[in-house]
């Protein structure tokens, strides 16, 4: 889920946002000197054109330029099979944003809960990156590193109406410290990274991750997130009285919805417009839960019938008018979109809303736009896009670990630069004793920049062997360019 740029004032920084939400603000030189050292560390892959330097100062027109060139160059490393998994770019991304939310390395307790709201209360740094956090906090119950790999670190923040809503996944290039203080109305939640119920059976030969699994399966089912019967829910209950957990987990299973991540309900085109709605992603399917009176209706989707997406953002005037403002299609699934640092600051009458639109394989040779109106569209579009990651995996034959674990490549230390100018080595992404050093030394800096989350995601895929975690931004300006989904490929007449 790679980023977009924006510019921002006074220091000709561009604000990078990832999976919609602000990661960390860099100069021109910053990117040109990781293009540099990404040339020099890996020489027999052709790299995408920076853009050139300039003499003079810059216009406007020409920030807005090197603007969109830079967003371009993002997406295309983001988009290559052995650049998006290159330690350097998760240390470059992790680092970035140590500087430029003013982190200062020490040892802190982060407190990690489980989806019944047990706290794991972890002594991390706080530039620690999202591996070494989980890492750590599974450490505290004793759960084996070959299963923690199965598992992922989310935000999630109860809303208004008491329900629980999950605001995004934690990625391997961002520290869980910094990112949990800029959602500071979020937990840090544990719970299963995969899609797929038949890892279930893996992790059930441990009994701590058999514990996991079933407090995480116990939360859901009070939660609504699976749906029983009133017969299930009582042979459920008297399960969990006798403390039957894996004869408690047969069973739940079983049962729709099983696996999947809930979103808060939405507006839809389909199968009328403006029909209100409960989005739910898992088991290879995007699902629509309607209700007419007090009966639910199901409308589902399956993943491989999707031919494309994107995630769109639409401004709201005061007068109620809603305009487009883009598709912003990642190369492979995940899509983003953006917005201009200027224009959020000059257009304080309106407010941005965003929309998931996907392609449907409706039946054979009839395709069909069909759009849902979330705030939440761009983590839908990161679930889709790992939820094809996964299919693809499988079909490769390679396990869970092998989407969380990157391809290591001997090569240089990478110098980073920080926005005053001075230089640091650090090593990988996983290195605390560096990152330390690197903000220790110079903690008394000053850059600068706004965080401002409304923006854009992008997409990188696994598909042609890309890290999920890092998807880049594309602006489209027809609005109308979209991802495609290598995995509808798969389909054939039987499938029909």
């Amino acid at each position: 889920m790679y980023n977009i740029a924006h510019y921002s004032y006074p220091k000709q920084g561009f604000n990078i946002h990832i999976n919609g939400s602000f990661h960390c603000c860099l100069r021109y030189k910053q990117l040109h000197s990781l293009h540099e050292q990404l040339k020099r560390s890996l020489p027999s892959i052709a790299l995408p054109s920076f853009p050139p330097k300039k003499l003079l100062s810059l216009t406007p027109n020409q920030i807005e330029q090197r603007r969109l060139s830079l967003e371009r160059y993002i997406q295309l490393v983001g988009q290559d099979p052995v650049l998006c998994r290159s330690e350097l770019l998760r240390a470059f991304l992790l680092n970035a944003q140590q500087e430029s939310s003013f982190t200062e390395c020490s040892e802190v307790t982060l407190d990690v809960y489980l989806m019944n709201g047990y706290r794991i209360s972890a002594s991390v740094y706080t530039t620690d990156c999202t591996g070494k956090v989980l890492e750590k906090a599974c450490a505290l119950i004793d759960l084996p590193k070959d299963r923690a790999c199965y598992f992922a670190l989310y935000l999630m923040r109860k809303e208004a109406s008491g329900a629980l809503a999950i605001v995004k996944r934690l990625m391997e290039f961002e520290a869980p410290y910094i990112s949990a203080k800029r959602w500071d109305d979020c937990k840090l939640v544990l719970r299963t990274g995969y899609w797929d119920a038949c890892y279930d059976l893996e992790l059930m030969r441990d009994r701590i991750a058999l514990n996991l699994l079933y407090l995480q399966a116990m939360s859901d089912v009070e939660r609504g997130w699976i749906v029983t019967t009133r017969d299930q829910s009582e042979q459920l209950t008297n399960m969990q009285a006798r403390g039957s957990k894996s004869e408690y987990l047969d069973v739940v299973r079983k049962l729709p919805l099983y696996g999947c991540l809930q979103f808060p309900r939405a507006c839809v085109d389909y199968p009328e417009p403006n029909t209100v709605a409960t989005v739910v992603l898992g088991n290879k399917e995007l699902n629509l839960l309607t209700y007419v009176g007090k009966e639910m209706q199901e409308t589902k989707f399956k993943v491989t019938r999707i031919r494309c997406w994107r995630v769109t953002p639409i401004h709201i005037n005061e007068d109620n008018q809603s305009s487009t403002g883009g598709g912003y299609g990642r190369q492979q699934q995940s899509s983003s979109h953006a917005s201009s640092h200027q224009q959020q600051q000059s257009s304080s009458s309106s407010t941005i809303s965003l929309e998931l639109s996907f392609e449907y394989l409706m039946a054979k040779n009839q395709l069909k736009w069909i759009t849902i109106y979330s705030e939440q569209s761009m983590l839908m579009s990161v679930c889709l896009q790992s939820i094809v990651d996964e299919l693809l995996n499988q079909k490769n034959g390679s396990d869970p670990a092998h989407l969380q674990n990157p391809q290591h490549v001997e090569y240089a230390p990478l110098s980073y630069i920080r926005r005053d100018g001075s230089n640091h080595c650090i090593t990988d992404s996983s290195s605390t004793d560096t990152l330390c050093n690197l903000v220790n030394n110079d903690s008394s800096s000053n850059n600068g920049t706004s965080t401002q989350q409304h923006s854009t995601n992008n997409g990188s895929s696994f598909i042609r062997r890309k890290l999920k975690e890092f998807n880049t931004t594309v602006r489209f300006k027809n609005g109308k360019d979209s991802v495609q989904n290598e995995a509808f490929e798969w389909i054939g007449d039987d499938d029909l």
